[in-house]
């Protein structure tokens, strides 16, 4: 499978001082359920409860490569998506008669897929961590994925239109309640 491009791919390994409690387990066990089932799992609670680390303690469970996002308020969709990031220029210069001078020059737009498409394409885990501290106009792309196990990306990208959700994909949301500062509704 070739993965030209790829964002940072984290290989989670259960902590060795993690403590698992009748409670955790209990709790980890209902996550691998759900995700087993093809729902999504969110973590809920105040700050420094350890939310995270549970997530990528399922994570590990899992057996598989996790991209993860931190939420921010500056996000936007081609920030999970992808977007056209620089362009691509080919310049040959044919001067194989020498008085005979021939130029081609051609420039692209060049697109990068970001990870959430990386996920979606190669049917990792994401953790995204912190969601609702980004706009919901920026996690609007969520509702296809999780639903209809279909991304739609932008008309700019060459390419397919839609892209497939991998039957493997899981995808591990956290995040504070809602009176926190700096917190969108979920």
């Amino acid at each position: 499978m070739a993965r030209e491009g790829l964002t940072t791919l984290l290989e989670p390994r259960p902590l060795p001082n993690f403590v698992e409690t009748p409670f955790i387990q209990d709790l980890v066990g209902r996550a691998l359920t759900y995700l087993a089932a093809g729902f999504p799992v969110h973590f809920r609670g105040a700050s420094g409860t350890g939310k995270t680390t549970l997530a990528m303690h399922v994570a590990s469970k899992l057996g598989q490569p996790v991209v993860m996002i931190h939420g921010d308020e500056e996000f936007s969709t081609s920030d999970l998506v992808g977007s056209d990031n620089g362009y691509r220029t080919r310049k040959v210069i044919d001067n194989f008669i020498h008085s005979v001078l021939k130029t081609e020059e051609s420039v692209s737009r060049h697109w990068i897929d970001n990870r959430l498409t990386v996920a979606c394409r190669y049917g990792f885990t994401l953790v995204y961590d912190e969601f609702t501290r980004s706009r919901p106009e920026a996690n609007n792309v969520f509702l296809s994925v999780l639903q209809e196990k279909m991304l739609d990306l932008p008309a700019s990208r060459e390419g397919e239109g839609y892209l497939r959700v991998h039957p493997q994909f899981t995808a591990i949301f956290t995040s504070n309640p809602e009176e926190y500062a700096g917190v969108y509704r979920s």
